[in-house]
């Protein structure tokens, strides 16, 4: 067997890029990573600028700057959720067993429904 021949396989993904690479820490890199997507995404749909935007979170422009390129190691999970409530919504954290099947631990964060 060639050394190359393991470029020929394919793994399927846990859903989370950092469990996938071997990261210690991917739980919390995969939950930072999903705050950020939700706080970005507010940004975008409002049409704000990265001043107004820095405004509304309470923050600078070359901070929204990083934020929305993506510069993940410079936020905590609770500086992203201080920006998602800055920006009005509320965010829940839930806690559950673990399904004996996980190997990998799991921060999952999702976007409730708006009611009508």
């Amino acid at each position: 067997m060639d050394e190359d021949d393991d470029d020929d396989y394919a793994y399927e993904s846990t859903g989370n890029l950092w469990a996938d690479i071997g990261r210690p820490d991917a739980a919390e890199l995969h939950a930072r990573s999903q705050l950020m997507r939700h706080v970005t995404l507010i940004l975008r749909e409002r049409g704000l600028t990265q001043v107004r935007a820095a405004k509304l979170l309470g923050t600078t422009q070359p901070v929204v700057s990083d934020l929305m390129n993506g510069k993940l190691q410079k936020f905590s999970i609770e500086r992203l959720f201080s920006f998602l409530e800055a920006l009005g919504h509320d965010v829940e954290i839930v806690v559950h067993p673990r399904k004996e099947m996980k190997r990998v631990s799991l921060r999952k964060v999702t976007v409730a429904r708006r009611s009508a």
